[in-house]
C-alpha cells in the first residue's frame, strides 16, 4: 500500500511538472517580422517591438509600435489567472485579461469607448525563436483577423 501511495504521489508531481513545462515562457526581446505578418484589411505599422517579462503567473509586456498614426507605447502587467487589468492606449481605457488554453496564452482586451474587442492567441515555436499572435478583432465596422510574427532578438 505504501508503494502505491509513493507511485501515485510521484505521478502527480510529474503530471504537474509536465503541465507547467507545456506552457512556454515568453520572456525576451521581440521584434515583429513585417514580411511574415498579415494585417488583412488593417494598414500595417512600420514596427512593433515587445519586451516580455514572464515568470508564471506574472506576465509584463512593454510594447512599442510605430505607424502612420503615430508612436504608441504601452505597458501591460498581467497574471495568467484571468484577473482583469486596465491600461491606457491612445488615451482610451483598455480592460484586459490573460489565461492559458493549453500551451496558448489567450489575452482578451476590450475598449468600451469605441466598442472594440481583441482576442489575442499567443504561441511560441518549439525552438523558442518565434512568437506568433493571432488576433481576432471585433468592431462595429466588422471583424478582422491579424497575424503578428515576432522574432527573438
Amino acid at each position: 500500500m505504501k508503494t502505491i501511495l509513493q507511485i501515485t504521489f510521484a505521478l502527480a508531481v510529474l503530471a504537474g511538472t509536465t503541465a507547467a513545462a507545456d506552457k512556454p515562457n515568453f520572456s525576451g526581446e521581440w521584434k515583429m517580422n513585417l514580411a511574415k505578418s498579415d494585417f488583412g484589411p488593417v494598414p500595417p505599422p512600420t514596427m512593433i517591438t515587445r519586451r516580455v517579462t514572464h515568470a508564471e503567473p506574472s506576465l509584463t509586456i512593454v510594447e512599442e509600435q510605430i505607424s502612420a498614426l503615430g508612436d504608441q507605447n504601452t505597458t501591460r502587467a498581467y497574471t495568467t489567472d484571468g484577473k482583469e487589468i486596465t491600461f491606457q492606449a491612445n488615451g482610451a481605457e483598455v480592460k484586459s485579461s490573460a489565461t492559458w488554453d493549453g500551451a496558448t496564452l489567450v489575452v482578451i482586451s476590450t475598449v468600451d469607448v469605441v466598442a472594440l474587442q481583441f482576442n489575442d492567441r499567443m504561441t511560441m515555436s518549439e525552438d523558442g525563436k518565434v512568437m506568433t499572435s493571432v488576433v481576432h478583432v471585433t468592431s462595429p465596422q466588422g471583424d478582422a483577423d491579424i497575424t503578428l510574427v515576432f522574432e527573438r532578438q
